[in-house]
């Protein structure tokens, strides 16, 4: 009888740590079968037949930001992503701090994806929260993802860290919308996670990606099944509340003279982006009469950085001033005028440059950051044209929410 006790209540307390442990853990909802990536302008033109080809499946296009920024690679990553067979899905960077603001911002992204078909469940990123009580974060991401369900009919999923999954979103919102974890750790070991969330659908698992046919690092995920969405018919229409967009693809027809150097100078962009672009095989060969497709983004980050410090920048083998100008987020055009650069694609390695900036740089291109009064994480990686999250995992920072003036940040 003793011995019969003994074994029940062994039963019993293994029943009671796999109830508690299923509690906390945080899992993937079903298995991670799909590859993915997620884009924005900063990784330029992208060669998607190229990305196809090295198994990537899904693709998460940044769609808009703020209340009216639509990002200026969208529709030219939408139409070669679904050219080359890809599952597409959008998301957008909310900036609001009121609930009445959230709506709006639902609204601007609605308008932008308009007509659009997704593949994959729309994506909300609340990442610029510092300063906003929990209570109204939460307020603010349940209005934005009910306004975007109302206007779309499609279902939206809350892209977060571990960190807020954690401690800042709650419970009501995880039952609005599944989670798409940024983890860069073992995902199969997230046991005792005390999140809102019992189970994600995608995990971002690095930001330093390489994946043929981006020049550069790219966010790498996996989703499961559920990441796609129960219709996928065409987004309908909506109104952007704003009458234009602060960002644009033109078309430009060539004039007689006009050299592909000369256009990009006019745009702030490069030769090699427009050749790219528009599938030009020899740089020195446009006609006049020719449509060229160009990009332009009126909204450039480094006009934050104007007249804030001074440093040097030594040019090395293989740079170019558009790799540069993401480098230290500034302008292609402000760095042309800084230092009275006659061509911009004629630079060459040894030339010094005069950048203006809260930055210093050393012969490696290591950059540096003394953190001001009132400034965030997002605000620093928006001014470098990098992620807040990196940072974060670069200098150490345990909580992306605290950060204090005199910090020195390692940016690159």
């Amino acid at each position: 009888m003793q011995k019969r006790v003994l074994k029940i209540s062994g039963i019993f307390l293994v029943f009671i740590f796999t109830f508690l442990n299923s509690i906390y853990a945080l899992s993937p909802q079903s298995s991670l079968s799909y590859e993915g990536i997620d884009v924005s302008d900063w990784q330029g033109y992208i060669d998607y037949s190229q990305v196809k080809n090295s198994g990537i499946e899904v693709v998460y296009i940044k769609a808009s930001q703020g209340n009216n920024i639509k990002d200026p690679y969208f529709d030219i990553n939408y139409e070669n992503a679904k050219a080359n067979n890809l599952k597409v899905g959008f998301y957008h960077f909310l900036t609001a701090t009121t609930v009445e603001e959230a709506e709006q911002q639902a609204t601007f992204f609605a308008s932008v994806i308009s007509g659009k078909q997704a593949d994959c469940k729309l994506a909300m990123d609340y990442e610029q929260i510092d300063g906003i009580d929990t209570q109204l974060i939460n307020q603010i991401a349940m209005a934005f993802v009910q306004k975007l369900e109302e206007l779309t009919k499609k279902q939206v999923i809350i892209y977060s860290d571990l960190y807020n999954s954690e401690n800042t979103f709650n419970s009501e919102l995880a039952s609005q919308g599944e989670l798409w974890i940024a983890y860069y750790g073992d995902y199969k070991n997230l046991e005792n996670v005390n999140s809102s969330w019992n189970t994600f659908i995608g995990i971002q698992y690095t930001d330093q990606g390489n994946v043929p046919g981006i020049n550069g690092s790219v966010d790498r995920n996996l989703f499961a099944e559920e990441i796609f969405l129960d219709d996928n018919s065409e987004i309908p229409n909506t109104e952007n509340p704003n009458g234009n967009y602060n960002t644009e693809t033109i078309y430009y027809t060539v004039k007689r003279g006009d050299t592909l150097s000369s256009i990009a100078s006019r745009y702030g962009t490069t030769v090699q982006e427009i050749a790219q672009i528009n599938g030009i095989q020899n740089v020195n060969l446009i006609y006049p009469g020719q449509v060229l497709r160009i990009i332009t983004n009126s909204n450039n980050p480094g006009s934050e950085t104007n007249g804030t410090g001074k440093t040097y920048y030594t040019i090395k083998r293989g740079d170019t001033l558009w790799g540069i100008s993401r480098r230290y987020g500034v302008s292609v055009q402000n760095i042309v005028s800084w230092n009275n650069i006659q061509n911009q694609n004629l630079i060459y390695p040894g030339q010094r440059l005069i950048l203006y900036g809260n930055y210093s740089s050393s012969s490696n291109s290591t950059v540096y950051y003394t953190v001001q009064r009132g400034d965030t994480l997002w605000k620093i990686a928006r001014r470098y044209r990098t992620c807040p999250r990196r940072i974060a995992r670069i200098n150490g920072i345990r909580n992306p929410n605290l950060i204090y003036p005199g910090q020195i940040l390692k940016i690159y």
